[in-house]
């Protein structure tokens, strides 16, 4: 049986794969906390699916705090964005970048900065009715193939290895042909340690391996082109992470260090009761580290052969349509380093070109952002040069 849960002070997996609405991470509340956490000595109880899927919730790390301001975002070409010389991945405190993340970057990169800058916008946005329903759709196709099993944690180390356990879990059931849902995927892409969850992999009919990724949808409609983009790209991350783990490309240290895990610490009683239920004899958090990267290299999953996104409608709970996303890696790997850019601070941020100004329009920080009115108005001084 899997083990899973979420939780404010451990966890910062992404809470469900979807990103809502595309420029809306998910990123938020546990499934059913089993009991209060108050400090790191205290304990916790994790929710546990059953058969095939885990679902690797995640709080993501603080995203920054409510108390910067936010003068550097309005413009000041003297400091800019990098105040006091810090990177963005320094200043907000980041070890490590969710896809979720840098999906919503590529739909707008200065609403990720304002997101960052400003959280407290975000948790309200969060709170849409459109993105609880999302959720709740979520859930409940995971909930139809798992059981719930309560495990305890009492560190750090204890929560990201009820994930790792879920992740051996699954490898095995994914070898013997089931479908699973919520799978962990992580790994180095261009120098940066990237962390997503699958929705759902499993095996066509042609024998190959598809990635499947639900998207739910207000509007009973296939997107637009920009948000199809946005898509495809993040099913193609999830791709890289993935094949990265199978092909053993990911190293004990890109975890312990990346992450800044105790590598001897040792795993509580509660996480050990349930590694030896599914099979697994570790003592030790980085005992735990070598046999999930040894098993899921080891074994005879392929890497995904086939992407694709399934649209669903919110409203009658019904299918749209299902679109086949393209692969191409080369062009993936270029707009991905164009993104670490930025938060390596090699970069300002950037708002979306003027053909896609239609975006601010839904976009909370319209009235902060001034990036839209900057080019209209170079826009309209290069016009009256040009006549």
């Amino acid at each position: 049986m899997d083990a899973s849960g979420s939780q404010q002070l451990f966890d910062d997996w992404e809470d469900i794969s979807d990103s809502e609405f595309l420029n809306i991470p998910s990123e938020q509340q546990s499934i059913e906390p089993q009991c209060h956490l108050n400090s790191e000595s205290d304990g916790k109880h994790f929710d546990s699916p059953r058969a095939s899927t885990s679902s690797m919730h995640k709080n993501e790390e603080a995203l920054g705090q409510e108390t910067v301001s936010t003068e550097n975002v309005r413009g000041s070409k003297r400091k800019g964005l990098h105040e006091n010389s810090f990177s963005p991945m320094q200043r907000f405190f980041k070890r490590h970048l969710n896809v979720t993340l840098l999906c919503d970057q590529s739909w707008c990169e200065m609403k990720t900065v304002y997101s960052l800058l400003k959280p407290f916008v975000k948790r309200k946005e969060m709170q849409r009715a459109e993105v609880q329903i999302g959720k709740e759709i979520h859930l409940s196709r995971e909930r139809e193939i798992q059981d719930i099993v309560r495990v305890e944690i009492r560190s750090r180390e204890d929560a990201e290895a009820v994930k790792l356990l879920n992740m051996l879990h699954m490898t095995a059931l994914l070898e013997a042909g089931e479908r699973v849902r919520e799978f962990p995927v992580f790994g180095v892409l261009e120098g940066v340690f990237v962390k997503g969850v699958i929705d759902e992999v499993m095996y066509n009919q042609k024998g190959e391996l598809v990635l499947n990724e639900l998207k739910t949808r207000k509007q009973n409609c296939l997107p637009s082109s920009a948000q199809d983009k946005v898509n495809c790209f993040q099913v193609g991350l999830y791709k890289l992470l993935f094949d990265g783990l199978v092909r053993g490309e990911v190293k004990k240290d890109h975890v312990l260090n990346h992450l800044k895990l105790r590598s001897g610490q040792v795993l509580g009683a509660g996480v050990q009761a349930h590694a030896k239920s599914i099979g697994v004899q570790v003592t030790t958090f980085e005992e735990l580290v070598d046999a999930l990267l040894i098993t899921v290299s080891s074994s005879d999953l392929p890497c995904i052969d086939l992407l694709q996104i399934e649209y669903y409608h919110q409203g009658s709970s019904g299918p749209i349509g299902t679109r086949v996303a393209p692969f191409d890696e080369a062009q993936l790997r270029t707009e991905l380093q164009s993104q670490l850019a930025y938060w390596r601070g090699q970069r300002e941020p950037k708002g979306v070109d003027i053909e896609e100004a239609w975006k601010c329009k839904s976009c909370l920080y319209e009235q902060t952002c001034n990036w839209t009115k900057n080019i209209l108005q170079v826009s309209d001084q290069q016009a009256d040069h040009a006549s």
